[in-house]
């Protein structure tokens, strides 16, 4: 007989050894011994004082738990079968790899970065020597963006594909299975890479390619339809089918395909600043506790938003015990980001904290750039970050007292963020449209969080990647409406928000891309 339950326990019984079997067998009126149970999903509640653990439960009564998972990857040779050319080997480029081989045709990959390990170098350049390589750093390269972040797999997206078979396929890669059971899942910017390198092996063990420093330069139509693609402005592959999975940072891409006449939409997206906090303060509020919080209990986390002048002020890929990170993609701009190593065991918490900009309503100066005057918006703030840290990735940043209540900063608070900060009157360099708000929202925010608000708090600015500026539109197919054989995949094309979004969507646009070759 089997039975799904959910059980709920103290902080005190989560740290007792069969403190959640004991519990379950009370619940049910039966022995230990009469069943064994399969945890389907944790949470915590930490809303009061007294702290429980919140556990969904599938119990089996006098019979085994089943062993194996219900999901298995069917990977086929397809050494000799038709290709499919995917543009870009993050989230939505490997999963798109991944199906492929599932449905039989070849996966080609073109990634304009490095394999993870080579990759590593250029992250060191940036953070040492602020040198950006604007083909291998923290937003290109194997994996993308997300290889080296925080690893978060939360997502909204429910009724875009089985997020349980991304997730499997994560575990089935290496991934530990409490990513299966986790309310917020994440895995770590330290076990990523392996992660990311064995589906690769995957990919070419069956006969897929994945080709590095691959840059695509130019596409050729015919008649409306791709037909061949220019790799470093030199070499011409013929293709049938593109799956184009570049990420929000590839702006090359998107001028490539304006230039082009390829029809782009301008889309509304957020920019804001990263704010860090010392992590024992976030613990403080989130765990009602005084100094250091319970070992059974993670780095705490927090989710905030407020409207402001009807825009949305919100906290944005929020990362506990982390630290922050420079993902400027060209020289002459900063950029920031946070990420997490998989025990979040850093002293600082940090998350983007970003207003929501309307592009139909909010660029006005910038409509002379059309469908580019997100992207156009995007880097003007980034380079006046890039002048205002001093012409390095040191990056601009202020207390966050001071930011709210207008005044300069006289020192800044220790950081996570290794190329270092500068005082600057973020106050006054942004404009309005987002300096404005952000003050009010984080004013707002301390008398949400008792605490939040405090002068032991950096802002570090500018966090201007949370999405991409532009849609690349398709049609119910999920073909772009205009060029036959081209698929707008991902983030870049303004499909997904996070890794999870961004391998469905590449799962998706795989089976779509196969139909009729």
């Amino acid at each position: 007989m089997v039975r799904n339950i959910q059980i709920r326990i103290s902080l005190k019984e989560e740290g007792q050894p069969g403190g959640l079997k004991a519990k379950t067998a009370k619940y049910l009126g039966i022995s230990e011994d009469d069943f064994e149970f399969k945890v389907q999903r944790k949470s915590i509640d930490a809303r009061k004082p007294t702290i429980y653990f919140n556990y969904k439960l599938e119990v089996y009564i006098n019979e085994p738990a089943p062993k194996e998972t219900t999901y298995h990857f069917d990977y086929k040779d397809v050494s000799q079968a038709k290709p499919i050319h995917i543009i870009g080997f993050g989230p939505a480029g490997m999963w798109a790899a991944l199906r492929c081989l599932e449905l039989g045709y070849k996966p080609i990959v073109l990634e304009r970065g490095k394999d993870v390990r080579e990759r590593r170098r250029d992250l060191k350049a940036i953070n040492q020597d602020h040198v950006v390589n604007s083909d291998s750093n923290y937003c290109f390269g194997e994996g993308g963006a997300g290889t080296y972040s925080d690893g978060k797999l939360y997502t909204r997206s429910l009724k875009r594909g089985d997020v349980r078979r991304v997730f499997e396929s994560l575990v089935f890669h290496g991934a530990t299975e409490e990513i299966l059971i986790d309310a917020h899942p994440h895995i770590g910017t330290n076990k990523l890479p392996k992660i990311v390198e064995n589906i690769r092996e995957t990919i070419i063990k069956c006969g897929g390619e994945v080709h590095f420093n691959t840059k695509v330069t130019d596409f050729n139509l015919r008649d409306n339809t791709i037909n061949s693609i220019v790799i470093n402005n030199e070499k011409e592959l013929e293709t049938q089918r593109v799956i184009l999975a570049t990420g929000h940072s590839a702006r090359d891409i998107f001028e490539l395909l304006h230039k082009k006449n390829i029809a782009l939409k301008a889309k509304s997206f957020a920019m804001g600043v990263r704010v860090e906090h010392p992590q024992h303060i976030i613990d403080s509020i989130q765990y009602h506790c005084n100094g250091e919080r319970n070992e059974l209990l993670p780095a705490a986390a927090y989710s905030l938003v407020q409207q402001v002048k009807n825009r949305g002020v919100y906290s944005f890929c929020m990362c506990p015990g982390g630290f922050i990170v420079p993902a400027a993609t060209a020289n002459g701009e900063v950029v920031v980001n946070g990420m997490s190593p998989s025990k979040r065991n850093n002293l600082y918490a940090n998350s983007g904290i970003v207003v929501e900009i309307n592009v139909d309503e909010d660029l006005p100066t910038y409509e002379k750039y059309g469908v580019l005057k997100g992207l156009e918006y995007q880097k003007t703030l980034e380079r006046l970050a890039f002048t205002a840290g001093g012409r390095s990735q040191v990056a601009p940043a202020q207390r966050l007292t001071d930011f709210v209540e207008g005044k300069t900063s006289q020192d800044l608070n220790p950081t996570s963020y290794q190329p270092g900060l500068n005082s600057a009157p973020l106050h006054s360099l942004f404009p309005k449209l987002i300096g404005g708000r952000l003050r009010k929202g984080f004013a707002q925010f301390g008398k949400k969080m008792k605490g939040y608000y405090t002068e032991e708090a950096n802002i570090v600015g500018v966090e201007s990647r949370t999405s991409s500026p532009i849609t690349i539109p398709r049609n119910e197919k999920l073909e772009h409406h205009e060029i036959k054989g081209l698929f707008p995949c991902g983030e870049g094309g303004g499909y997904a928000g996070g890794i999870v979004s961004a391998a469905m969507d590449g799962e998706r646009c795989a089976e779509a891309a196969v139909v009729g070759l």
